[in-house]
């Protein structure tokens, strides 16, 4: 199972709604709450070259984007095997 990384804050509908679309494919994956750990939040932006909206979701290596990447990944067939 590859590893999953979501950064997120406390109180974001799309964080939740991210979260909960794994959950339903039974992943499990490490949060990082850049509110609780604002040092994070520079890790995230260089990660996602330069994306600073919350969520942003990483797969293994790979860069996903945010919650609407991630269900147009379902929606179009290929997030299960992303997550493969």
């Amino acid at each position: 199972m590859k590893k999953i990384t979501i950064y997120t804050k406390m109180m974001c509908p799309f964080c939740w709604g991210a979260k909960s679309l794994l959950k339903d494919k039974g992943q499990t994956f490490e949060e990082i709450d850049i509110g609780r750990h604002p040092e994070q939040r520079a890790v995230m932006i260089d990660r996602a070259s330069g994306g600073h909206t919350v969520p942003q979701i990483f797969i293994g290596d790979e860069y996903v984007g945010g919650c609407d990447d991630l269900y147009a990944l379902e929606r179009a067939g290929k997030l299960d095997a992303l997550l493969a």
